[in-house]
């Protein structure tokens, strides 16, 4: 019996390698320049370090010298992440990558590995601006949730505020050109918080997601400051423009924009790059919509499209 399982297996392999042959690039065997998930996984942890220290990584005693733990965080980001860009760059180099960003250029002289590091070092510039946008957020969840009980519940226990801050931090990455690693990003808060925002949106102070589950948030999605939205909204595309060999053409603005102090409730639908939610308007529960709305409107119909 023992030898007639280890016989199917070993006919099941080679089935199983007759395919990784065929036609469909779905393997990367040997292929040391794809970013590696758990490498990404471990620059976000050291990230999450800096922005909430005491909350996210080990416990720092009082007596830390802060300067010395945050300066080995970041060198530790720092060589960990210009070896996940010198890879990803080398990788995009040879192969088809749609960035909807330009890829960051060598200079004059520069190697690769210049370029990653010059790429890394200009985005751990932006962490201190990163972390006063997540002060803002935090903020804005204690003062938008009257079961919030203080900041360091919503720092601990919100999904909302962790997958705000992962984009907070993918967000510049994008914004740099480098492929992959921002929506891995990206993809690592969704999987643990069920809120998917791409790292291309664009979004401004004081954002609260509350609940978070089943918040879809597109690429060219705009959203202004102060902006409150719950549980199961969707900021998605309305339709797509399509070459002529059918398949989709790649950017454009496709998402809503949603403009400061607006509020929108869950499980609203809000659809197209040519809708605008004007400052101030709050969306009902389960609305519909695909047209513009105006400054500090209600809207509460079910349905709010073209012809209503």
């Amino acid at each position: 019996m023992a030898k007639d399982c280890s016989d199917r297996a070993q006919d099941l392999a080679r089935r199983i390698m007759d395919t990784y042959e065929g036609p469909g690039g779905i393997n990367r065997i040997g292929d040391a320049e794809l970013p590696s998930y758990s490498r990404v996984d471990k620059v976000i942890m050291r990230l999450l370090t800096i922005i909430f220290p005491g909350y996210h990584g080990e416990r720092i005693s009082a007596k830390a010298c802060m300067e010395t733990v945050v300066a080995a965080n970041l060198d530790a980001v720092f060589v960990d992440l210009s070896t996940i860009v010198e890879n990803t760059l080398a990788f995009s180099a040879r192969e088809t990558v749609h960035a909807p960003c330009p890829l960051p250029e060598a200079g004059d002289g520069e190697t690769l590995r210049d370029v990653a590091e010059r790429v890394t070092i200009t985005y751990l510039e932006v962490l201190p601006a990163v972390r006063d946008l997540v002060k803002g957020d935090v903020k804005a969840a204690f003062e938008g949730d009257p079961a919030a009980t203080s900041l360091d519940e919503v720092i601990l226990c919100y999904p909302g505020l962790l997958a705000v801050t992962v984009h907070r931090l993918a967000h510049p990455l994008y914004r740099l050109g480098v492929p992959f690693v921002p929506r891995i990003m990206n993809e690592w808060a969704h999987a643990r918080t069920g809120t998917d925002i791409h790292p291309g949106a664009d979004i401004g102070p004081n954002f609260f997601i509350d609940h978070a589950t089943g918040v879809v948030i597109g690429e060219t999605t705009e959203i202004g400051a102060r902006v409150k939205v719950y549980q199961g909204v969707t900021l998605g595309a309305l339709s797509f423009r399509k070459a002529e060999d059918g398949s989709l053409i790649k950017g454009g603005k496709r998402h809503p924009t949603i403009e400061s102090d607006a509020t929108i409730y869950a499980n609203a639908t809000i659809l197209g790059g040519d809708t605008v939610i004007g400052h101030g308007a709050v969306i009902g529960g389960g609305c519909w919509v695909t047209r513009s709305v105006p400054a500090d409107a209600t809207i509460t119909t079910r349905t709010h499209t073209n012809g209503d």
